[in-house]
């Protein structure tokens, strides 16, 4: 099994440190749409897709004007075109795992429509369910237009077990064992973390349930803007901080084992690609 770090873009606010934490207000800050390309025997695997290549045809559309006119997303790095400057075909990725749907998560999903997308079923249900105030900015119908493929999981699934101090699906259908979804809500009410085994220790991409990588630390800590933004998309608040702070706990405990990372930090994005 082969890892590959890709960055489907991210978000670019104005407001340098505040976001970022790194020197300069006067400018953009630095952000990332971490993504996850997974070789194995049987195709490949990607973990969220970003934007997607429609948002740099209808961005208005396909992203959205407040999107685009708040955070200034970079939007010429669709996930499609990197797996195929890797010396892939779009048609061999056949399964994706999000997690979750947010539209710079899920915006990619249309570029692999032979993909099966493996969710959290509170996650698809927020989707198909009647739409509140939050639902709204962060969902996209138009991304899901095509008809996904999807593959729904719960922590009452069968499937579910133990892995480290987490409840985890394993056996996602199709997928290999050392593939699993880790339930991490808060941020959305489906939200999920994806865990890889690479043979040399566990990566857990972690998505947004942390946003960046002071919070990790034993006396967390995190840039005004950044409070304020993760905040503000909070779907269930005292789930994403309890679900933080057993991060925290898997960081100082099996720190040696597993990498954790989240979706935004340019920091860890930067670390894990090189």
């Amino acid at each position: 099994m082969r890892v590959h770090h890709l960055d489907a873009g991210g978000i670019r606010p104005f407001g340098g440190r505040l976001f970022d934490g790194r020197p300069g207000l006067r400018r953009k800050a630095a952000g990332a749409c971490h993504c996850l390309l997974i070789e194995h025997s049987a195709g490949l695997v990607l973990v969220d897709t970003g934007y997607g290549e429609q948002a740099l045809v209808r961005p208005d559309v396909w992203v959205g004007r407040q999107l685009i006119r708040q955070s200034h997303p970079v939007l010429d790095l669709p996930i499609a075109r990197q797996v195929e400057a890797l010396g892939f075909s779009r048609d061999d990725v056949r399964d994706i795992v999000v997690t979750h749907l947010d539209l710079d998560h899920a915006g990619g999903l249309a570029d692999f429509p032979r993909a099966t997308v493996h969710v959290h079923r509170a996650e698809l249900d927020a989707v198909e369910g009647p739409f509140g105030r939050r639902e709204k900015f962060r969902y996209r119908p138009v991304q899901f237009e095509h008809g996904p493929k999807w593959s729904a999981y719960e922590e009452s699934d069968s499937r579910a077990e133990r892995w480290f101090d987490f409840q985890a699906v394993r056996e996602l259908r199709g997928l290999p064992p050392q593939i699993l979804m880790v339930p991490l809500a808060g941020h959305t009410r489906g939200h999920v973390g994806v865990a890889v085994d690479t043979g040399d220790g566990w990566l857990l991409h972690a998505g947004d349930a942390y946003t960046y990588h002071g919070q990790m630390r034993a006396k967390p800590s995190m840039p005004l803007g950044t409070k304020v933004f993760q905040w503000y998309v909070d779907t269930g608040r005292r789930a994403r901080i309890e679900n933080q702070q057993r991060l925290r706990e898997l960081v100082g405990d099996h720190g040696d084992a597993v990498t954790v990372f989240s979706a935004h930090c340019a920091t860890e994005f930067e670390r894990l690609s090189s």
